[in-house]
């Protein structure tokens, strides 16, 4: 796929680690850093792979019931931990689930807690769990 488009956003929220041994073990919030890549092989009639603007409006769907939210509190987080890690994860699969059938593909998903901490998601063929 040749064309790799991305849209950024914010959301904020608070979590806490269970089982972590640390300061992430109590309840703290983040202004979470998100960035949504898709990847395209087409263009449309005018040149563009899905519109920004749409991506944009998934994306902040996406994370409407986690945005000024205590994730711990919120499915799939209320069983699973709130990491970035499961963090990126389910956003992936979000975004994959609400872009189906727009002609482009979620390549991966980052997740930021601060300005100096970031992890990315991606599924290889073959890896994908959901």
């Amino acid at each position: 796929m040749p064309f790799e488009l991305s849209v950024a956003t914010e959301f904020s929220a608070a979590h806490f680690l269970r089982g972590y041994e640390g300061d992430c073990a109590r309840l703290h919030g983040h202004n979470w850093r998100v960035r949504v890549f898709v990847l395209a092989n087409d263009l449309n009639s005018i040149g563009i792979a899905i519109d920004y603007k749409r991506l944009k409006q998934e994306l902040k769907a996406a994370l409407s019931d986690w945005d000024h939210y205590h994730l711990n509190e919120v499915p799939p987080f209320d069983t699973i931990n709130p990491s970035s890690e499961n963090v990126a994860r389910e956003l992936f699969h979000r975004m994959t689930d609400r872009l189906r059938g727009d002609g482009v593909e979620v390549s991966r998903v980052e997740i930021g807690e601060t300005c100096a901490t970031c992890v990315a998601y991606w599924e290889s063929e073959g890896s994908k769990e959901y």
